[in-house]
């Protein structure tokens, strides 16, 4: 049954409309101090507070915390799907290609949606998805093998 505390997470999740139970707490705490994570690792963070959950169970958690917009999904390629916090301001992600690291980039340029296609074929942009792909400092700075 889930706790009638109150937490930052427990009153952002009621504002959307949302119950706050327990595992959608958890993950909410561990997206904010783990940007980027995946399910598994969601799961994995959770499991010593919610040791009767399941990776089904997270993976739902976080379905419903997409669909409400409190979450953003990414799905860099080659990589599972990856969830964050930050959402609404249309940043972009540049990720290692080498060791598969996720980090948050400015809009390119200007304002959202950030790049002007050359034709919309009638649609109205709202967002750009844009992913820079490069070496993270660590890769770069490792001897070639």
């Amino acid at each position: 049954m889930p706790s009638t505390e109150t937490s930052p997470q427990r009153e952002l999740l009621r504002s959307a409309g949302l119950r706050a139970t327990d595992q959608r707490v958890a993950a909410l705490r561990v997206l904010d101090t783990h940007p980027h994570a995946d399910a598994n690792e969601v799961y994995d963070a959770v499991l010593p507070e919610l040791s009767k959950t399941s990776l089904q169970a997270i993976y739902g958690v976080l379905g419903a915390l997409t669909d409400a917009g409190l979450v953003r999904r990414i799905e860099p390629a080659g990589s599972p799907a990856r969830y964050e916090l930050r959402i609404g301001d249309n940043h972009h992600h540049i990720v290692c290609s080498k060791c598969g690291a996720i980090g948050d980039v400015a809009c390119a340029v200007g304002a959202a949606p950030c790049l002007t296609p050359a034709e919309t074929s009638g649609f109205t942009l709202t967002t750009a998805e844009v992913t820079y792909w490069g070496l993270c400092p660590d890769c770069a700075a490792a001897p070639l093998t």
